[in-house]
């Protein structure tokens, strides 16, 4: 995989995009014959013997119940399909995460109770393991005539992946000699919070400071290059071949790698491509930032092979599908 400058190889994709955000087709090409889409796993957490505890429950409990709480807790993936059988909803090819856990206005979709006492977690938006995609991978370099060849496309606005001029770094690491402080989650979420500190930090000041330089992820050569401008996204470009994604462990061969991070001490890591297609057109893989599921488009034997998986929940959708939040007209 290597950065390209030449973002030409995106603009066939830009008469077959939407203007308009009516419909899916706002960033997923029209023109194929048919389209998959790829459920984001979900979680779920359940206890022995009894309910997870609501917040509200949470905050009544005193500190010995809480603190024994935190060992018996079971935590694994969850399919929408399962989601939907415990809220007694229906699981459909437009569903909406919302509607299957029946988040009432002004509710959190976040996380769920269902009737049974386990708590459901949303999938995560824009966002799929190296596992998922490298299943994904598998069935699109299967129907390609070009599995070496194709190109992975980012979005340019994921934090630190890319320099800019400004008057501090976009994030920041914590560093702390203490040793209860050492886990990836507590530093992520130190980090988080001084990244929000800094954005506010000294406002006047701010106001009159001289812009300087801020390195990203990438090299300042790719930072400062062109981008692929669709509408209301815009990517940077990486020559890349489609079979190179079956291996989940394609994150450390990925130029947009973090390797800042690794030096602070979290494991290897990479944004998985928010497009992907070879180079003979055959399909188009969008996972987009904002979606909790990840659309194929491609032939209807492709479509058919990736809904047949029985490790990815996946279900054929139609030339027009709207994936907005109204849209679930089931589960009302």
């Amino acid at each position: 995989m290597e950065w390209t400058a030449d973002v030409s190889r995106g603009e066939w994709l830009r008469p077959l995009l939407d203007d308009s955000f009516d419909t899916m087709h706002c960033v997923v090409p029209r023109g194929f014959a048919a389209y998959a889409r790829v459920f984001h796993p979900a979680s779920v957490r359940s206890l022995p013997g009894r309910a997870v505890p609501t917040p509200e429950e949470y905050d009544r409990m005193p500190d010995a119940e809480r603190d024994a709480l935190i060992g018996q807790y079971v935590d694994r993936p969850a399919t929408w399909a399962d989601a939907a059988s415990a809220f007694g909803t229906v699981m459909h090819p437009l569903a909406q995460w919302q509607r299957i856990v029946r988040t009432p206005p002004e509710g959190d979709w976040n996380t769920r109770i269902a009737p049974d006492g386990r708590e459901f977690s949303a999938p995560m938006e824009g966002e799929i393991q190296p596992a998922q995609l490298a299943r994904i991978a598998a069935h699109l370099s299967a129907n390609t005539t070009t599995p070496d060849a194709g190109i992975a496309a980012v979005w340019e606005g994921y934090g630190g992946l890319l320099g800019f001029y400004g008057s501090g770094p976009s994030r920041g690491f914590f560093g702390s000699d203490d040793p209860d402080v050492t886990s990836a989650p507590d530093l992520q979420y130190v980090s988080h919070q001084q990244m929000l500190a800094r954005s506010i930090h000294d406002p006047f000041n701010d106001a009159f400071r001289k812009p300087t330089w801020q390195p990203g992820i990438l090299p300042d050569e790719v930072s400062k290059g062109p981008r692929l401008d669709l509408p209301d996204r815009a990517y940077v470009l990486f020559s890349a071949a489609p079979a190179a994604f079956v291996d989940p462990a394609w994150v450390l061969d990925a130029p947009w790698r973090d390797r800042p991070a690794e030096a602070h001490g979290f494991a290897p890591a990479a944004q998985h491509p928010n497009m992907l297609w070879p180079d003979d057109h055959a399909w188009v893989m969008v996972s987009e930032i904002d979606f909790d599921s990840t659309i194929v488009a491609g032939s209807a034997e492709l479509i058919t092979a990736i809904c047949a998986d029985a490790t990815l929940e996946a279900e054929p959708i139609p030339v027009n599908a709207d994936l907005s939040w109204q849209a679930d007209g089931v589960n009302r």
